[in-house]
Parts: C-alpha cells; sequence; structure tokens
C-alpha cells in the first residue's frame, strides 16, 4: 500500500499536492477508507511507478517528480505525465518511458 504521508515527505510536497498531482481529493489521500481504495491505490502506485522509472537520469525523487508535473511530452501533444495520469492514461506514460528506455524516440 503506498502511504501518502511517507511518499509526500519524500517528495518534499504536501498531501495535498501529492493528491492534486495524482488527479485525487484531499479526502482520497487523508480518509482511511477512500485512501485503502483500489482506485486511489491504483493511482498512487501509477504516479510512484512513473517517478521511480525517471528518478535515474532526473537525479534525484524531487526532480523525478518535477518533471513529472512540467516536463511536455512531444508524444502526447505536450501534456505532461501528471496531465496524463490524471486523465487515466498513465498506461500511456508508462509505454512512453519504456520506448525512451530501449532507445526510442519521444
Amino acid at each position: 500500500m503506498v502511504e501518502p504521508s511517507r511518499l509526500s515527505a519524500r517528495l518534499h510536497v504536501t498531501k495535498l499536492e501529492l493528491a492534486r498531482a495524482a488527479g485525487l481529493s484531499r479526502d482520497a489521500v487523508s480518509k482511511t477508507a477512500r485512501l485503502e481504495s483500489a482506485t486511489t491505490q491504483a493511482r498512487l502506485r501509477d504516479v510512484v511507478e512513473i517517478i521511480a522509472r525517471v528518478q535515474p537520469w532526473a537525479g534525484s525523487l524531487p526532480q523525478a517528480f518535477a518533471w513529472y508535473r512540467a516536463q511536455p511530452l512531444p508524444s502526447f501533444g505536450d501534456q505532461t505525465a501528471e496531465d496524463l495520469v490524471k486523465a487515466g492514461r498513465a498506461e500511456h506514460v508508462k509505454a512512453y518511458l519504456s520506448r525512451i528506455a530501449v532507445g526510442g524516440f519521444a
């Protein structure tokens, strides 16, 4: 289970900022029943997985999170990974990162 308090501390953001970056409500990361829901956990796991894939070349977790929130992705009309995750398209971001990892083009 992804624990928002620990994740937000490692990323140096508030739980509210984390929730917004994942496309979740504040309640989803603060109320136990909502936090344990499959939907909330899936969205948080997507964020964690994307950031973990980016971290080696971003340099640190906070820098990888900054990439997630701000770097426009040309393959997706310059939307950010954050925009795509919020729209339920995390799998597209993961596939994009997999292409890049094997030497593909953005």
